[in-house]
């Protein structure tokens, strides 16, 4: 990897703000250096949609090693553990002496010791230093000034970001916002006098000599400050990390837009502001012979940059070791006899088959459920069961995106009234949007500048109650997640509503055909298209899933993060109410697909907080299946059970108290900081059929999913599985990875000391940069980590060739597994890990036993 060096920030001491640059460098090489930078950031999605984004997004074409180089110059990032972390693992046995070697063997940085012993000698050598970021003209002005001017700027950048980005939590709108970002800034900043107050004298002459276009700041910004060509890339990064948080919600803008196909430029306008902050920096500055001085020694090459990356080239050979040393765990819990049970069209016919998320927390659920009975099967696929719909709540105009962030909702569904005329469907609908008014002029009247004070004193005591209650867990702080302003009765009866139609000039349901292709699609993605004699049970059911906790503002990133941050049940009963459709299972027999008359599809949401299932729409269920939906229910009510006990260990519950009111307590306890664990632990990706992991307890750690590669003839389901569930769960990991490494960059810190800004995001304390990732409190338990810092182990049963075939054809997916963003492994035809992908379309054989051949 190339070098890059502290000139990328510096001007000549002696030059002045006009002076020509000593390199020149043309508006396009700056510009395409932007849009470089800004394709690094990974996006950030707003409190309301918080799903999990691999922080690494945007590097994942540099190898591991090379993006530990990136973000320590960029961030002062660390991409692995303390090194402490590993040696200890080491002293334990947990990273054996050939794990090491394998590693170190795997690694292509040249300059590593040549053997195990030597490299174990130099790791122990370390002293613990931290990288140090490149510095910015704000880093100098600090070190020259002894005043911290570059805290100072991300404060007053993030408190205008705050009032810009606001989605509905202040008052009063920005005053500039319809101006754009960075001119709405320079609008504000022209008549800020704190910088000035603060010791910056001349701040606002120098923000008034900059341009007025974001485009042309970015020019004039790079030509003042004589930023080298080959460094802008860099540069430009780093500028963008220091505000790393904001930077990545612009992000998301610009990713939401993209989509669409629209342009949007608010990252680079993000940009251009703290670019002109930096030239505003150096302009006040440059008479000051410490900042001169400061500006001499920072153009200096780096004696240390060499040690610097051996360092982190040792580090990530150690974390390579912990994750083989994971590896080898997975792989021995596979490497007994294989399991003999018949494959599902050839066993006797199930009473029911459950399909649930491929999420990990379903693993320990599924295995519970089964236990129950052997009359149940389970299955695992993406969680908004291939249905990307836009699902609106009755009384709303727009609805949330109930899908993955890679795509966009093709069709919207409306929520409807069941057994309801038309009179009664607008009473219904009169009274939310009544109640929903009245809710929200009551909260402006609580917040309003002058009625705030005169409701405290008025009414304040009339909340005693309410606050005793709450606090003791009797009530919810908030309502229940599926209550949302309507009589309980009416919220029974609410259903989607698949019916093609057409509502303010948009067309929504699904028309017949749509119907019976996207059942087409989705029974062929779970792997039953084939199956005959005992391949549908009689009740199949649908169990999205989402989560019920309050006080909690990362909420969402609770539920599914395949339905966008959103819980899945509006997913799953479209679903089944589609694959209940007799028209849509008449067309599907003429496609080959016969669905037994007397199966019935169930939507359900699993609450992972509390491991409770509620079956949706059972006024439905015919009186054919009263009894079976009975037995299911009992069943699910014993696996729930199940599953809290084996998540208690993790909870750290009160010892001589029955656990199930413990941990049904939490999701209403607005003091609980942990009310459940997440995707915390998550290691593995497994895709195959149910069969392989069957009563192998993967410990709530692995996503399943379930795939059959014999009837995926064209391997279609192959590919879809390998760039969209595999990638979203690599997001997943890697946002959990990333978080414990170096939680500053990548985590959101305590979360005790959470505030939410604009409803879109948190900071920590009361101040500072808008915080990502997780919080240390979803990692660590206040004495051990939780989640293990592994990146991912995919296991796929199918043939070599046709996995080499896809990631050869998709850069998402070679990126992640030849730069060593995960690890692939493939399943052998007796349940076996048999070879492991090592890079360049290579695999290296684990097994004795051949892998599977290609029809």
């Amino acid at each position: 990897m190339n070098a890059h060096t502290p000139l990328a920030f510096t001007a000549s001491p002696t030059a002045s703000p006009t002076a020509s640059p000593v390199v020149p460098v043309d508006r396009t090489t700056i510009l395409g250096a932007a849009d470089t930078a800004a394709g690094r950031i990974a996006p950030l999605w707003p409190l309301k949609t918080f799903v999990a984004v691999n922080p690494f997004f945007g590097l994942a074409d540099q190898r591991f090693d090379e993006a530990a180089v990136t973000l320590g110059l960029a961030a002062g990032a660390k991409t692995t553990m303390p090194r402490g972390f590993y040696l200890d693992a080491l002293s334990r046995g947990r990273i054996t002496d050939a794990d090491v070697t394998a590693a170190l063997a795997e690694a292509s940085v040249p300059g590593l010791p040549g053997d195990r012993d030597g490299l174990l000698a130099t790791a122990r050598e370390w002293r613990g230093e931290t990288p140090d970021p490149l510095p910015t003209m704000a880093d100098l002005a600090t070190e020259a000034t002894g005043t911290d001017w570059a805290a100072f700027a991300v404060e007053k950048i993030s408190a205008y970001a705050a009032e810009y980005f606001d989605e509905g939590q202040a008052p009063w709108a920005a005053p500039a916002k319809e101006d754009g970002l960075y001119a709405g800034w320079r609008a504000v900043a022209l008549v800020d006098r704190s910088p000035e107050v603060a010791g910056l004298a001349g701040f606002r002459k120098a923000i008034a000599g900059l341009p007025e276009s974001a485009e042309e700041m970015l020019i004039e910004g790079a030509t003042r400050l004589e930023l080298e060509p080959a460094a802008l890339p860099m540069a430009f990064h780093r500028l963008l990390m220091s505000i790393g948080g904001w930077a990545a919600y612009a992000r998301q803008k610009v990713w939401d837009d993209g989509l669409y196909g629209r342009e949007n430029g608010t990252l680079l306008e993000l940009l251009a502001l703290r670019l002109a902050w930096d030239v505003a920096v150096f302009e006040c500055l440059k008479s000051d012979p410490a900042f001169a001085a400061a500006r001499i020694r920072s153009r200096q090459p780096d004696p240390d940059f060499e040690a610097f990356s051996a360092s982190l080239a040792i580090d990530c050979v150690l974390q390579t070791a912990f994750d083989r040393a994971a590896q080898r765990e997975l792989l021995d819990r596979f490497a007994g006899p294989a399991d003999s049970a018949s494959p599902p069209d050839e066993a006797r016919r199930k009473t029911v088959q459950a399909a649930f998320c491929i999420d990990v927390r379903s693993e320990v659920y599924r295995r519970a459920l089964e236990g129950q009975s052997s009359e149940i099967e389970t299955i695992g696929f993406a969680g908004f069961f291939g249905f990307p719909i836009e699902y609106v709540p009755l009384g709303q105009d727009r609805g949330g995106a109930q899908c993955p962030v890679l795509l966009t909702p093709q069709f919207t569904v409306h929520e409807t009234v069941r057994w309801a005329a038309d009179a009664e469907k607008h009473g219904i609908l009169d009274l939310r949007m009544a109640r929903r008014r009245a809710a929200k002029a009551w909260k402006a009247f609580k917040l309003a500048a002058v009625s705030s004070f005169a409701f405290v004193e008025t009414l304040g005591l009339t909340y005693l109650a309410k606050l005793v209650t709450d606090g003791l867990g009797i009530s919810r702080p908030v309502p229940h997640p599926s209550v949302d302003g309507i009589d309980r009765t009416v919220q029974a009866r609410l259903m989607p509503d698949i019916a093609a139609g057409e509502s303010d000039g948009r067309a929504t349901g699904l028309d017949d055909k749509t119907r019976t292709d996207m059942a087409e699609a989705v029974l062929t993605a779970m792997s039953m298209t084939g199956r005959t004699n005992g391949g549908f049970a009689k009740v199949v059911l649908l169990a999205g899933h989402g989560s019920t906790t309050v006080n909690n503002p990362h909420a969402s990133g609770l539920d599914c993060g395949a339905c966008g941050g959103h819980t899945g049940e509006a997913n799953a009963r479209v679903a089944a109410a589609i694959l209940n459709d007799p028209a849509v299972r008449t067309r599907l027999v003429e496609r080959g697909i016969e669905i037994p008359a007397d199966t019935l599809f169930l939507a359900a949401l699993h609450d992972t907080t509390t491991d409770e299932v509620r079956i949706y729409d059972k006024e439905a269920v015919p009186e054919t299946h009263k009894v079976d939906l009975d037995r299911l229910e009992g069943w699910l009510r014993a696996a729930g059970a199940q599953a809290r006990a084996e998540r208690a260990a993790l909870l750290h519950l009160e010892a001589d108290r029955p656990v199930d009111p413990q941990i049904l307590a939490r999701s209403k306890d607005w003091a609980q900081v942990r009310p459940e664990w997440g995707l915390a632990g998550c290691s593995a990706f497994i895709a195959a059929p149910r069969q392989r992991t069957a009563g192998v307890d993967l410990g709530g750690r692995s996503f399943l999913h379930s795939y059959d590669w014999a009837m995926d003839g064209e391997f279609k389901t192959l590919e879809l599985i390998m760039t969209a569930p595999m990638v979203v769960a690599s997001w997943i990991s890697l946002q959990y990875y990333g978080s414990t490494v170096d939680n500053r960059v990548f985590g959101s810190g305590n979360k005790v000391l959470h505030n939410v800004v604009g409803t879109l995001g948190v900071l920590e304390g009361n101040g500072g940069d808008l915080r990502t990732g997780l919080p240390m409190q979803s990692l660590h338990d206040g004495e051990n980590w939780v989640h293990e810092p592994l990146r991912l182990s995919v296991v796929i049963e199918a043939p070599i060739e046709a996995m080499n075939a896809i990631i050869a054809k998709h850069r998402i997916v070679r990126d992640l597994v030849d730069n060593g963003w995960l690890y692939l492994f493939a399943m052998d035809d007796k349940g076996q890990i048999a070879a492991r992908y090592s890079g360049d379309l290579t695999w290296e054989s684990l097994s004795d036993a051949p892998l599977a051949e290609a029809a």
